[in-house]
């Protein structure tokens, strides 16, 4: 499954981070790396971009950038903190 598959309130561990040289850089220095859980916050009204929550911060990615990324589902719905 990847990131874009997730609906607002799921909760998820990247397993994988896709992608080649600069954008896979940019990727994990925004936090985006194996075993960081991540929680999606919100959509933006047209569905693109949408806002993550990550290592106590707002991450908004595009629908492209966030298919680059793999995650397992965490069952239990909505995470306290992530």
């Amino acid at each position: 499954m990847t990131l874009d598959q997730l609906r607002v309130g799921e909760r998820a561990v990247i397993t994988h981070v896709g992608g080649a040289g600069s954008l896979r850089r940019r990727l994990a220095e925004m936090g985006l790396i194996p075993g960081k859980e991540i929680l999606v916050s919100r959509v933006a009204p047209l569905g693109d971009p949408t806002a993550y929550l990550i290592m106590g911060y707002q991450l908004s990615l595009r629908r492209r950038e966030a298919a680059r990324i793999h995650v397992t589902k965490h069952e239990g719905g909505i995470a306290s903190s992530c």
